[in-house]
This record gives structure tokens, sequence and C-alpha cells, in this order.
């Protein structure tokens, strides 16, 4: 049988920059296609306008215009006050009703029921009760937001090693000493999936309340170019919405790993060297140790 080996890698290049080229090169190659295919008329410019010109559009909203700017500083301010409200909201009461067996029993049903009602549809009657403006804009997202910290939280709460609860009891922790040492440490990890979500869901949920009040925001001036026939400034919009999703996953993943450090091994590493620091710096502030 033949003796097979593997091509070795080129010396200097990691399997994770191999792979940064590889996506690089397809994301070329299909920009490069559809430029083609703008160019030659075999694409329909006013759904798919060319990159050239979506580039174009980017210079104009970002530098030569500027108009972009406002817009996204209305946006990203909705979504941070609706994202954090219903992050507090959903987390908060995630706990109460995982902890509680009564609670839990009477109130999981209606979350549920409210859970699958298709938010958009409520959208409008947020709007009818609390009228035009930035009140029922973070309603909007908030109820966007609540539902996935609220399910991953009641989740990580319910899940956690009643063995270990029942042993923390019987030496008589208090309730709150049982969540902050041993419930919400274990459903960390579930509880950041859930405000992922939530915080992708955001740009959602502002899209739809500015697509309703048309008045201002990044939702607004998508509409205000699809309405005058500006595909690529329209796109501009929805690509700079597409980079902000990506940073917001990968920020909040990032974030994960640094609060949950125990459930991933460069994070152990990390707080390890950090205590063996502490550790030596308070020997050699006390030599008779």
């Amino acid at each position: 049988m033949a003796d097979v080996t593997a091509i070795p890698a080129p010396e200097g290049i990691s399997l994770r920059q191999r792979r940064l080229l590889t996506h690089m090169g397809i994301f070329l190659t299909l920009i490069l296609l559809w430029e083609l295919g703008a160019q030659m008329g075999w694409l329909d410019p006013l759904f798919f306008p060319a990159p050239s010109a979506i580039l174009t559009s980017v210079w104009r909203i970002y530098v030569s215009q500027g108009n972009i700017w406002y817009h996204l500083y209305v946006s990203l301010g909705l979504v941070l006050a609706g994202f954090t409200a219903g992050s507090i909201l959903g987390i908060g009461l995630g706990a109460v009703v995982g902890m509680n067996a009564v609670v839990r029993r009477f109130l999981q049903p209606y979350v549920i029921v409210l859970e699958a009602t298709p938010r958009i549809a409520v959208a409008p009657l947020l709007i009818a009760a609390l009228g035009f403006g930035v009140t029922s804009k973070i309603a909007i997202i908030m109820l966007v937001c609540f539902f996935a910290p609220f399910i991953n939280t009641l989740s990580g709460v319910i899940n956690v090693d009643r063995d270990r609860m029942e042993l923390m009891r019987s030496l008589g922790a208090s309730k709150m000493q049982v969540l902050r040492k041993l419930v919400l440490p274990e459903a960390v990890p579930v509880i950041m999936a859930g405000e992922r979500l939530a915080l992708t869901s955001a740009l959602s949920g502002v899209l739809v309340a500015e697509f309703i009040q048309r008045d201002q925001g990044i939702g607004t001036l998508i509409l205000t170019y699809t309405r005058n026939l500006n595909m690529a400034s329209a796109f501009a919009c929805i690509l700079t919405l597409t980079l902000i999703g990506f940073l917001i996953f990968k920020g909040m993943e990032k974030l994960d790993h640094h609060i949950a450090y125990w459930k991933n091994e460069p994070g152990l590493r990390r707080v390890g060297a950090k205590r063996a620091r502490a550790w030596a710096m308070s020997q050699k502030g006390n030599p008779h140790a």
C-alpha cells in the first residue's frame, strides 16, 4: 500500500489565514460576476444595481452629502434603548419564573402564547396605544427583544443541576445565594445566546417601527430611496445594516466568551494568568508570607 502523506501548508500561513483568503476570494468573485452581469445588461439595474454604483452611493451618503449619519444615530439609539429594556425585563422575568414553580405554572403558558403571536402584527396596536414617536418605537423593539432572553433564561434556570441546588439549600444557602452562586453562572452561556439573538433582532424591530411611522431613521431612509427608485442608495443602506448586524453578532460572541470564561479554554487561561499575576504581586508585597 502506497504511503500517503499530507501536503504541508505553506510556511507563514495559518489555517485561519487560509480560510480568510478563501472567503475573500469567493466574495470578490461574486462581486465581479455581479458587476459583469450589471454592465452587460443581464441584470435589471432597478433591482440589482451594479456594485460600482452602490460604492458611489456609499461615498455620497457618507461623505459628500453625509445624510445617513443622523438617521443611523436615531436608529442605533432606539436599538440600544429597546434592547436594554427588553433584556432587563426578559432576563428578570425568566429568572423569577424559573426559580418559582408556582409562578411558572401560571405565567409560562401566557408568555408562550404571546411569543407565538407575530410581533409585526402587534406593532400597529402599540402605535395606536402609545401614539407616534419614540415611545412606541422603543416598545416595538422591546417586544421583539423580550422573548429570546426570557426563553433562554427560563431554560437555563430550569436545567440547573438539581442535586447541587439541593446541596446548597441543605447547607443553609438563601434563595439569593443560590441564584447568584449557582443558577446564574450555570445559565449565563444560555442567557448570552439569547442576548445575541435579541440584539440582532432589535435591528429588525427598529426597521418595522420606522417603516410604519416613516419620520426618521435608517428604515425611513430606505423607504425614501426605494420610493424614488434610487436602488443603489437603498442597497448602500441595507449593506450598512448588514455590517452593523455582523459586528453586533461578533461583539456579543466575544462578550459571551469574556463573561462565561469558564466555558472556553482561552478564557480559563486568561483568568488563570490574571490570578497568578495577582498572587505574585501579593507575595511581593508580603515578604514574610
